[in-house]
């Protein structure tokens, strides 16, 4: 008991007045902790606004870089909560962020990329053997792989860094890169069912497919984005979300003209001599050259 400490707690009157304190019922004593060990006192929480955070108090362990825990934390998903996720975004009801509630992954956005690089392969190999049935032996393009993942790994990971840029050079903070890295995985959902049904030979009803999908992922990045990107100056916001909507349109854009469109600069067509046409030699056959 000698070696122990005491806080001494006075309860003073209103005012400061110690006059009037009555030491008897105003006086408290409390065990002090100046003879704790330093690891033991409670310590300012770490700052959690960083660039690669996802919005929660990190572990007690520290997590760099170069180590595999630091990924691991926006792998910590389960398989009904990605499902939940893409359910919202489908159809939403209530703010993804809100959705996210401050623990965004990037364990769903890269299996959906994924999953929609391979069924592009997959339905616009289709829809070259549809488009050139009867022509002569078909041989499958392996540069419509290659192209779809550089389209749609290139667009889910590259837009979000720009845009979190943006918003950082704007004042705009609330939205962190792993959201922005979520919200755009996300809103390729819809583009997955888009692409089973567009390999149809029919034009029309492929148009119509790829504008649903454009619409419904558009209006999902815009709503999410708008309290975000709000903050910023009226022009300033107006900007920033005409830009989003303008390389939006352009994924629709590459998507259908890319891997369901006869004559895609991304398939090579058979000339009548049977040599493989590229695209170089397309566009110069169509200026007559």
């Amino acid at each position: 008991m000698a070696n122990r400490g005491y806080d001494v707690v006075v309860d003073v009157d209103e005012g400061g007045d110690l006059g009037h304190t009555d030491l008897q019922e105003d006086l408290e004593f409390h065990s002090s902790n100046f003879n704790d060990p330093p690891n033991s006192r409670s310590k300012i929480p770490p700052d959690t606004s960083g660039p690669f955070s996802n919005g929660q108090s990190p572990a007690p362990s520290k997590r760099f870089l170069w180590t595999l825990s630091f990924y691991a934390q926006f792998f910590d998903v389960d398989t009904s909560e990605v499902l939940r996720r893409c359910t919202s975004s489908l159809y939403p009801r209530a703010p993804f962020l809100d959705i996210l509630d401050g623990n965004p992954d990037l364990y769903g956005p890269f299996w959906i990329a994924t999953t929609l690089v391979f069924i592009l392969f997959l339905t616009a190999t289709i829809s070259q053997y549809l488009a050139e049935k009867g022509v002569g032996h078909f041989e499958y393009n392996f540069q419509l792989l290659s192209g779809a993942a550089g389209l749609i790994y290139g667009y889910t990971g590259f837009v979000p860094i720009g845009l979190w840029g943006l918003l950082r050079w704007f004042g705009a903070e609330s939205a962190t890169l792993v959201e922005c890295w979520a919200l755009y995985g996300y809103a390729n959902v819809i583009w997955i069912p888009v692409a089973l049904i567009s390999w149809s030979p029919v034009t029309p009803l492929n148009y119509v497919f790829v504008a649903i999908g454009f619409v419904m992922s558009a209006v999902f990045l815009v709503r999410n984005l708008w309290p975000v990107v709000s903050v910023t100056e009226a022009k300033v916001s107006r900007v920033l979300v005409i830009g989003v909507v303008a390389l939006h349109a352009g994924l629709a854009i590459a998507i259908k003209f890319t891997f369901f469109a006869y004559g895609s600069p991304a398939i090579k067509e058979s000339t009548g001599d049977g040599k493989a046409e590229g695209p170089g030699n397309i566009v110069r056959s169509l200026l007559g050259l």
